[in-house]
């Protein structure tokens, strides 16, 4: 019986593998490339969605699952992020497998009364919970030393030295795209996008949201006539001088919705890392596009 015992206890989801390292499963790419930066030296970081998919469409395989039950950890976004993953969440959970919720650790951004436009999805309701925490530096650097210090408390893994250079390189990325959007005059930070994502952004930058063509949160969420209309008088109102456009958004009404108002429609990447897997490059190349755009 102690022998079985043993070899029961060898088996546990938080073990330590025999010659191997302990497995982090992160649900969303885009989190995912900082966790990889921060412990990949100690564990294997493997992340479950696909990058660029759609995560509240997306469902976990056979073989997902059974990565995520025998995880050592699993770093998940939470907020509903991940809708098609939830009941493997909640079996992977039930399993006794450790959870790490990013946006546990973090202050929340909540629609605020005025932000959008008027709609009656709940999702755009005045103190709804914004998922996209990964458009705000300073967030994802509360998120990483958190997990530094939960890695150290759960598994005994040191990772401040790698903790802290992140920081600080999260550190100069907030400051250098805060830097370059102070040369763009206040009356041009106006963003109409495909759903409302970025709020974050926003948030962190000195941006104003004027709507979305899908008024939501979530990019599931489908067009109305009347949302679109609102949406119209608002761009006017506000002079409004580009319409952002992301996966998701419906092309057809997004091209024209833009011949009716005459304004371009600029395509942005807010869901997908690039080719080289950075959310360095994500994120200044997301800067880049608003900005070169808003300035023309």
């Amino acid at each position: 019986m102690a022998s079985l015992s043993l070899l029961l206890a060898g088996c546990a989801p938080h073990s330590q593998p025999a010659g191997g390292k302990r497995t982090i499963v992160v649900t969303y790419s885009i989190v995912g490339s900082l966790v990889k930066d921060l412990a990949e030296e100690q564990f294997d970081v493997v992340t479950s969605m696909p990058n660029g998919l759609d995560p509240h469409e997306w469902e976990p395989s056979a073989k997902d699952i059974e990565t995520l039950n025998h995880a050592a950890l699993i770093v998940r976004n939470g907020l509903g992020l991940e809708g098609g993953m939830e009941k493997a969440l909640a079996q992977a959970e039930a399993a006794q497998v450790p959870m790490f919720t990013a946006s546990q650790h973090i202050t929340v951004r909540t629609v605020k009364a005025g932000q959008g436009l008027p709609t009656t999805d709940p999702d755009q309701a005045v103190g709804a919970k914004d998922p996209h925490l990964w458009l705000d530096p300073q967030r994802m650097k509360a998120i990483v030393l958190a997990l530094a210090a939960e890695l150290k408390s759960r598994f005994g893994t040191d990772l401040e030295s790698k903790a802290n250079d992140l920081a600080n390189r999260l550190d100069a990325l907030d400051a250098k795209i805060k830097a370059e959007m102070a040369l763009l005059p206040e009356a041009k930070r106006l963003l109409v996008t495909g759903h409302e994502s970025l709020g974050y952004f926003a948030e962190a930058f000195g941006f104003t949201l004027v709507g979305a063509i899908i008024p939501s949160l979530n990019d599931q969420a489908e067009v109305s006539a009347a949302d679109l209309a609102a949406l119209k008088q608002a761009i006017g109102a506000r002079k409004v001088a580009v319409i952002f456009t992301e996966r998701g958004t419906p092309v057809r009404v997004t091209a024209a919705l833009g011949m009716e108002v005459g304004l371009k429609v600029v395509e942005i990447t807010t869901h997908a890392l690039g080719p080289d897997g950075s959310y360095f490059t994500f994120l200044e190349t997301l800067s880049q596009t608003l900005l070169g755009a808003l300035q023309n």
